[in-house]
């Protein structure tokens, strides 16, 4: 009997990563792959636990996290940046998650993985996988747009970035000769150009980090599908001049379902969604790696009020509320009683997104979000912050998926212009066309079938281009 394939994976500590890299350790175990999801333990134990069945195939490994000069710089016991109190902090966390190469090179050295499968900013990886002769895939979290937009400069050889200002990240790339709306606002400019060109404490940029990586892998696996974003795909093959690969979306599965809900506040609020007519709840979630300010979310807030929509808000609670009570305005609970609902805390995102209740979704256009969202062909309110966030929301609202809400140049948004997308999107005859729009896009982000294929196509890929090992 033949030995499987192993694949090493290692993902950044940041759970919009280690996410994505869970489920396609699933995906790849089902497809009969070992894994070895390599992190640190207060990470390990916070995923998933692995279906019975492929616990014999998938490993979940614990590197503690290395002590570094400077590591009182990091909250005690924090490990992923949603352990963070500020993004200012992630730097430091990148020296530690920088000194796992030295555990993780003993275990490439003791297991002799087939293939090791890196993010974005482990370019220490590269070196490692050179020195033990072990193929190497960048596998992407983010959708192709988003290195398309990046273009030349991924590139390890442009020593001088095209991009030079944060201005230069406000115009549609010149590389990018297909219609497109890919570019940044100013008041997102100056943060992306800082956080991606920017030298933090860990010595090397985000833009480096991924040059380097992109550079010294023998593919990239992207979670994407040519019927959403084909011209992105292949404009960063072109640019790359690597094999990039759509693995197909990794479509979560609701394996538990409601039932397994035992939370007795969940229970009442899904009761609640019971009684709402179908397709008619807006459900608000920003996750937790967003650090939203009072302002913001007052404003939110109001305009959830003010659209007169009925809605269910997840909201984690800000590190400047003093309890649950002062994170919202005053007598916002009391007023939408009956009309929404609020949720401080973890919620069970999947199981809200597949009620029959829900029909839109105002969120932040992470990518994941966005693949989770659009499978229940739920219409999207988009307020993006961070990352890919923005450029997410631009594909978005040109190929008619979504409403942005608007913003004044500081980047700083009202009540009305919240209630004023919601109601677009929701409700209005100008937002039907949307609305018909998100009902198809499950054509493709449901379609099984579809999704697997290219994930088969993947996987034979990897058998194919392992380097056979001397017996």
């Amino acid at each position: 009997m033949a030995t499987p394939l192993h694949v090493a994976m290692l993902p950044w500590s940041a759970f919009g990563h280690l996410m994505p890299f869970f489920q396609l350790s699933i995906a790849l175990a089902k497809s009969g792959v070992k894994v070895s999801f390599i992190s640190t333990p207060k990470i390990i134990q916070r995923l998933p636990k692995p279906p019975p069945n492929l616990a014999t195939l998938i490993n979940l490994v614990e590197f503690p996290l290395p002590a570094f000069i400077g590591n009182e710089l990091l909250p005690e016991g924090a490990e992923a940046t949603v352990d963070l109190p500020s993004f200012d902090k992630i730097q430091y966390l990148k020296i530690a998650y920088d000194l796992l190469q030295h555990p993780f090179k003993q275990f490439v050295a003791e297991q002799s993985p087939d293939w090791i499968f890196c993010d974005v900013l482990t370019h220490w990886a590269v070196k490692i996988a050179q020195e033990y002769e072990v193929p190497l895939l960048h596998f992407s979290v983010f959708s192709a747009s988003m290195y398309a937009f990046l273009g030349p400069d991924l590139l390890v050889d442009n020593k001088t970035k095209i991009r030079q200002s944060p201005e230069s990240l406000t115009v549609v790339p010149e590389w990018v000769k297909f219609s497109s709306w890919l570019a940044l606002r100013i008041f997102e400019a100056s943060g992306a150009f800082d956080g991606l060109y920017g030298l933090n404490a860990s010595g090397i940029s985000d833009i480096d980090r991924a040059a380097n990586v992109l550079y010294g892998c023998q593919a990239i696996a992207i979670r994407s599908c040519p019927e959403y974003e084909g011209e992105y795909l292949n404009l960063f093959e072109k640019i790359i001049g690597k094999p990039v690969i759509p693995v197909g979306l990794l479509t979560p599965e609701n394996v538990n379902g409601r039932d397994q809900i035992t939370d007795e506040r969940w229970k009442k609020i899904f009761q609640w969604l019971d009684e709402q007519k179908p397709k008619s709840v807006v459900f608000v979630g920003f996750g937790s790696e967003c650090k939203l300010t009072r302002d913001q979310v007052y404003e939110m807030a109001y305009g959830l009020e003010l659209s007169g929509l009925p809605f269910l808000w997840a909201l984690r609670k800000p590190e400047w509320a003093s309890d649950d009570l002062d994170a919202l305005p005053p007598g916002f609970g009391d007023r939408v009683h009956g009309k929404g609902m609020i949720c401080i805390g973890w919620a069970p995102q999947l199981e809200i997104l597949g009620h029959s209740s829900i029909g839109g979704s105002l969120f932040h256009a992470g990518w994941g979000s966005i693949i989770e969202t659009l499978q229940f062909g739920h219409c999207l309110v988009v307020l993006p912050f961070i990352i890919d966030q923005p450029l997410n929301a631009r594909v978005l609202v040109e190929k008619g998926l979504a409403v942005e809400v608007e913003r004044s140049e500081d980047g700083s948004f009202s009540r009305n212009e919240i209630a004023k997308a919601l109601t677009q999107a929701m409700v209005s005859e100008e937002g039907e066309k949307l609305r018909v729009k998100a009902r198809k896009a499950t054509m493709n982000f449901n379609n099984k079938k579809l999704q697997e294929d290219y994930f088969v196509r993947f996987v034979e890929y990897l058998k194919t281009n392992a380097v056979k090992k001397q017996e």
